[in-house]
């Protein structure tokens, strides 16, 4: 199976300046003028990257995130420039902020349980009382995250704080907030189109030489994102039933009962090729839901050779 994905790659393109290697994405720099993001099929979970990779999972990340810039294109500027392979995506260099805006619609995952924990504010932001798992905010609420480097946990942080510490300036951080309820309004619209609840996501921005703030990386994916099903919705609240989701919230789900929460000491359980499976099939089931048409796989016989060949033809022309 390991041939069928990929897991890591050591390319060398033409004016190649460096390589940056996050936790599933690639990121090569052409030229200090454009980066060439490559979306393995790593699976990140607990902040811990898994040991195997799941087939077609990169192409899947890659093809809706860019998809979905196109879908909010009209609304904030991105990145974006070209997708000359399935899991890869071209674009401007950007100077990142150092701020993850994480939106929240409802009380789920993260918001959840620090509620359950008495606390009733998140990043500075008033959450009201009586609320319950998974119920919706009245407005949706912006509670940013610092960026952490390559395997430290991604820290809350209020908008107070951002503007104090000097990570991103006051005129700049309104127009974040900005594209992010505008952003999130859209991608609710579009999953509403498709029967489904965009519950919470998160955002990535960064500025182009020319100093214009736009929108990076990934956005409206499994990874960023959770969703939930439409249908039922109300009535499993009402009984205090779980919500049918579409997140990789499965995966955490079957590594905690596997002992595993990225803690010290603990190992991360054997993925056995059927499991594996079953994670690349409810990743193609997030694919389909998510973007409302069928996913058609791209042909992995030799990925490696496949996105190297595109890319040296794009970057040729």
């Amino acid at each position: 199976m390991s041939n069928k994905t990929i897991i890591e790659s050591n390319f060398n393109f033409p004016n190649q300046k460096s390589v940056y290697k996050g936790k599933v994405r690639e990121v090569y720099n052409i030229n200090d003028n454009e980066l060439v993001m490559i979306a393995t099929d790593r699976l990140s979970a607990f902040d811990v990257v898994m040991p195997k990779g799941i087939p077609y999972k990169g192409q899947i990340l890659n093809q809706i995130a860019t998809s979905m810039m196109k879908a909010t294109e009209d609304l904030v500027p991105n990145w974006l420039t070209a997708t000359p392979d399935p899991n890869v995506a071209v674009g401007h260099l950007c100077d990142t902020f150092k701020v993850e805006m994480v939106i929240r619609g409802y009380i789920s995952g993260h918001a959840a349980r620090e509620y359950k924990a008495g606390r009733r504010l998140l990043c500075g932001v008033e959450m009201p009382e009586g609320m319950k798992e998974n119920d919706k905010f009245p407005e949706p609420i912006i509670t940013p995250a610092t960026k952490a480097e390559m395997g430290d946990h991604d820290e809350d942080i209020s908008r107070e704080d951002i503007l104090q510490r000097g990570i991103v300036s006051e005129e700049d951080y309104i127009v974040l907030e900005d594209f992010t309820r505008k952003l999130f309004q859209r991608g609710s619209e579009i999953a509403a189109s498709r029967g489904l609840i965009l519950v919470d996501t998160k955002y990535e921005f960064g500025k182009t030489k020319d100093g214009k703030i736009v929108l990076i990386d990934e956005i409206h994916t499994p990874d960023s994102s959770r969703y939930f099903y439409a249908e039922g919705y109300q009535d499993r609240q009402d009984k205090n039933e779980a919500q049918k989701q579409l997140s990789k919230e499965f995966v955490r789900q079957w590594l905690i009962a596997n002992n595993f929460q990225g803690l010290e000491g603990q190992t991360v359980p054997e993925m056995s090729d059927d499991y594996i499976k079953t994670v690349s099939d409810r990743y193609i089931e997030l694919y389909e839901n998510i973007m409302g048409e069928t996913f058609v796989k791209a042909d992995v016989s030799d990925i490696q050779s496949r996105i190297e060949a595109n890319v040296l033809a794009y970057l040729k022309n």
